[in-house]
């Protein structure tokens, strides 16, 4: 067990030591980029429900469901997405792998949970040629903000949970811009860098009351208070030549001083309330707020013609198993979700509001004897649009997540040796 746990905390940091950006999209420009992870591949397979919670998957965005985890459960997950991006001036495609997030979640005694993991939560990654007349001009966007989480969550009665994470948030942005004019032989170069670092935390309560019929009634809140971490600045300037290949060579350069400040997350409440049978289906609808984004520029980036608004979100899905204890037919066993979402990300650039929706669906596929379990979800999306010289993204994206379950618990006494 201890030599596991080792090998797990190993992965975690070569994780976040190898954390990249997993996102392509010129909105990603403003702010600390696009928020990204949407909780596991079960999680999004439902529209992004994060209310849902049960004995042996982990429910990364409620730490309340760790209260109400019987086993020693791995989560793992990835995806894969394309994208379409068009505007009146043209269109593009891209492609993005990732790894969205690692977890494992320990039940400790009856009543106690905890979980610890890695995940990308916000991720910047753009590429824009800006030609004009004699002028052309290419920005180009990296990074991202990650969060190594420690969670817990106690079952205070059997219908009520409680939980809370703590979040170490990190990353860098990096935003550079190029400028070239005609007839001039030299170019000018702007990189400017922000380094992220702080905690944040996130409280969650998890309520679940049989009814009559065998139905039960789920309901499910988590709040995110306002948080400030440090943002260290970076920036500099050069002056640059084009090589006949296209490469640049710097002949001239020298770093701004750019004072140091401090970036506030803002504040965020989930509230969600859904109806289901056990081990058979289960329907929920969610709504996320989140304050004003109010750090639109950061050390540069963004700003112009855009602004944030108060954001909000709405989430509707659900799943559905034949017959989960079906010996002989092994499609009855499988767990099939559906959801929808549409979000109203709070951007406006040039007085259009950027909002995106998202049609999923997704199966939960049972490995082995036990509670194991290859979670397969599909998305189509949409972000943005093409009124007012924006750009409209059509996304699809596959991901892959991996529920391992133990069969023993961690810290349970052995009977016989």
């Amino acid at each position: 067990m201890i030599k596991r746990f080792i090998v797990i905390v190993a992965v975690f940091f070569t994780v976040v030591a190898t954390a990249q950006e997993n996102v392509s999209s010129p909105y990603s420009y403003y702010g600390i980029g696009l928020n990204t992870f949407k909780g596991t591949v079960e999680n999004r397979s439902m529209g992004g429900l994060s209310m849902f919670s049960d004995s042996i998957h982990l429910n990364l965005r409620n730490p309340a469901g760790y209260g109400r985890l019987r086993r020693t459960t791995y989560a793992v997950g990835g995806s894969h997405e394309r994208l379409s991006l068009n505007s009146d001036a043209g269109e593009d495609n891209a492609k993005v792998s990732s790894l969205d997030y690692l977890a494992i979640g320990v039940p400790i005694g009856g009543n106690l949970g905890f979980g610890i993991g890695v995940l990308p939560y916000t991720s910047v990654g753009y590429q824009i040629l800006d030609i004009r007349e004699s002028v052309a001009s290419r920005l180009e966007g990296r990074g991202g903000m990650n969060k190594v989480f420690l969670s817990a969550g106690y079952q205070v009665i059997p219908s009520l949970s409680i939980g809370v994470d703590a979040n170490y948030n990190f990353g860098n942005l990096q935003n550079q811009r190029t400028l070239v004019r005609d007839e001039v032989q030299l170019g000018s170069r702007d990189v400017s860098r922000t380094d992220l670092l702080g905690f944040s935390y996130n409280f969650g309560v998890d309520f679940q009351e049989k009814l009559k019929n065998g139905l039960n009634l789920h309901a499910a809140a988590t709040y995110s208070p306002t948080t400030n971490i440090d943002a260290e600045n970076s920036r500099q300037l050069a002056t640059i030549a084009f090589s006949g290949s296209g490469g640049e060579r710097v002949v001239e350069e020298r770093d701004l001083n750019v004072p140091d400040s401090e970036l506030t997350l803002p504040a965020k409440y989930t509230i969600g309330l859904g109806l289901g049978r056990s081990n058979k289906w289960f329907f929920g609808g969610e709504y996320v707020s989140t304050d004003d984004n109010s750090f639109l520029s950061v050390n540069g980036a963004g700003g112009g013609s855009a602004s944030f608004a108060n954001a909000a979100q709405y989430k509707f899905g659900g799943y559905f198993i034949p017959q989960y204890n079906s010996i002989t037919n092994y499609f009855n066993r499988i767990v099939y979700r559906a959801g929808f979402r549409y979000e109203e990300t709070g951007l406006s650039i040039n007085s259009q509001d950027i909002n995106e929706f998202g049609i999923t669906f997704g199966v939960g596929l049972p490995v082995g004897p036990g509670f194991s379990n290859i979670n397969l979800g599909f998305e189509y999306g949409q972000r943005g649009t093409t009124d007012s010289g924006l750009i409209q993204e059509d996304y699809f994206r596959f991901s892959v997540g991996l529920s391992l379950t133990e069969a023993r618990r961690w810290f349970e006494r052995r009977k016989f040796n």
